[in-house]
């Protein structure tokens, strides 16, 4: 692991990772405290934040906790920030909501990683959305020189207009490379912390008050956007013009390079007189964003209805250079699609316990309610035993649910199936609940001591923090005992016989 000071002598440009990017402009901006959960896309942010001795990193049980750790941090007058995938924004959403309403002490960014095409999720889930709901502003970067700069300009607005700023990666960039200029760490002094009861402390009073202040900072935010320079109108042939963001402006300037954009790096709140002087210059308009139609609604509901988006695009994948040449174009781009290769389904890894485990399973007839994990794919031949899966620590709770549905005899050939990371991050909640409401079922804990689907990285029961610290391991079998479970047992997953 390199310094800090080893850090700062490399070359001043490197080429990194998105998610990279995004961990040096994080450290160039100053933060001092970052948590996380891993989620595939956003999980080497933490991972590359964690080798700057200026910032504290944590890997957190979940994701509320993330943003709670984050959020507490603000208060106390330090830039803070925390990262997670697109659903993990869900799990993160109750304290996100409300921190929109109490603002910040120190700037504090929340970096979602969305993921176009379900390269590793269970949605396709767009966090623009999350984000307008919550009233939280979004940032969205095109490269990665561009996520490094993006995040100190957040934890700028951050401060500048006292609220939460999300800052949105995809799939695309957070795993792409680009050249990145590296600068100096501006240290920021620490906001000296004044009890404030009506801002921090979010009691209906209280809340009712904070909801007008977060109104009009969306408000002045909105004027504002259209002078600021991470929103850009790049005028060309002024006969077809594209408005756009993220990845997609990628795509629009290598299919049409002669084509007017207008890139749009603030996506919430829009820039409404730029996008309108912008619309007024160009004969066609194009509005080209991966997944929901969050900037083509406003757009559409501001009268621009020569505006055209999902219509032609779609709401659905990835989008590409060639989606704009068949269709803005009219070319045929078939000979540019990928060779037929014969299909390569993912599998466990050779010597995965999991392996073990599931082919018990399989000759015993089980079904298992599965998790969020590796471990889905015991789903699919020729293990075959996963017969659903939700979001992360439903497994038990959909057991507990057939249950109470049908009757302890329906579930005597069904178990819950949970790895032990996804046990720590919210499977805890779902066996306290199966013991309180008094249900009968199996649960298994795959426990391979690891987070393994996300790349190997440690939890509290694994005895290791992301910076690498011995600190002790919470005891997975003392902990099910400890909640009033009687019949708890320790077996190894290779012991066939004893399964």
């Amino acid at each position: 692991m390199k310094s800090s000071q080893e850090e700062r002598d490399v070359s001043e440009k490197r080429i990194l990772l998105g998610n990279e990017s995004i961990a040096r402009g994080a450290y160039e901006a100053g933060v001092k405290v970052s948590a996380a959960y891993p989620g595939t896309p956003s999980t080497e942010i933490s991972e590359s934040i964690a080798k700057y001795d200026e910032i504290y990193a944590e890997w957190s049980p979940n994701e509320k906790v993330a943003a709670e750790v984050a959020i507490g941090a603000s208060i106390a007058g330090v830039r803070a920030m925390c990262s997670m995938k697109h659903v993990g924004v869900n799990v993160a959403a109750d304290p996100l909501f409300t921190a929109a309403y109490s603002g910040v002490g120190g700037g504090l960014v929340v970096v979602a990683a969305d993921d176009p095409g379900m390269y590793s999720s269970q949605n396709e889930q767009d966090s623009r959305m999350v984000a307008r709901a919550a009233m939280i502003p979004v940032l969205e970067p095109g490269d990665s020189a561009e996520a490094k700069e993006y995040m100190k300009v957040a934890f700028e607005l951050s401060e500048k207009y006292d609220t939460p700023v999300m800052v949105r990666s995809t799939t695309r960039l957070s795993h792409s490379q680009g050249l990145v200029e590296l600068e100096e760490r501006t240290e920021r002094e620490k906001v000296p912390y004044e009890r404030n009861i009506g801002k921090y402390v979010m009691m209906p009073a209280n809340a009712i008050k904070r909801h007008v202040a977060v109104e009009a900072r969306m408000k002045k935010m909105a004027e504002d956007a259209c002078g600021m320079s991470i929103n850009r109108a790049e005028y060309r042939d002024l006969s077809v013009g594209f408005i756009t963001s993220g990845i997609p402006y990628q795509y629009v300037r290598e299919a049409m390079p002669d084509a007017s954009v207008l890139k749009l790096g603030l996506v919430h709140p829009l820039p409404r007189k730029l996008i309108e002087e912008f619309a007024s210059r160009v004969d066609r308009l194009y509005i080209f964003e991966e997944l929901e139609p969050v900037i083509e609604e406003q757009v559409k509901s501001w009268g621009i209805l020569q505006a055209v988006g999902k219509e032609l695009f779609t709401v659905q994948g990835e989008y590409s250079a060639n989606m704009i040449r068949e269709r803005v174009l009219g070319q045929d781009c078939s000979a540019d699609a990928p060779a037929r290769v014969p299909a390569r389904p993912p599998i466990l890894c050779p010597g995965c316990p999991h392996r073990s485990v599931y082919s018990v399973l399989n000759r015993l007839k089980i079904h298992a309610a599965g998790d969020i994990g590796c471990y889905t794919l015991g789903a699919v031949a020729p293990l075959s035993v996963v017969d659903t899966t939700v979001c992360m620590g439903s497994s038990i709770s959909t057991l507990h649910g057939m249950e109470k549905a049908r009757g302890k005899e329906y579930i005597r050939n069904w178990v819950a199936v949970i790895g032990d990371s996804t046990f720590m991050h919210t499977g805890i909640n779902s066996l306290m609940n199966m013991v309180y409401n008094q249900s009968c079922g199996t649960v298994v804990i795959l426990d391979n001591s690891t987070t393994g689907m996300t790349g190997h990285q440690d939890h509290a029961a694994t005895g290791r923090t992301l910076k690498g610290e011995t600190v002790p391991a919470i005891n997975i079998t003392q902990l099910c005992r400890s909640l009033g479970i009687e019949h708890v047992y320790e077996i190894s997953a290779f012991d066939q016989d004893g399964l």
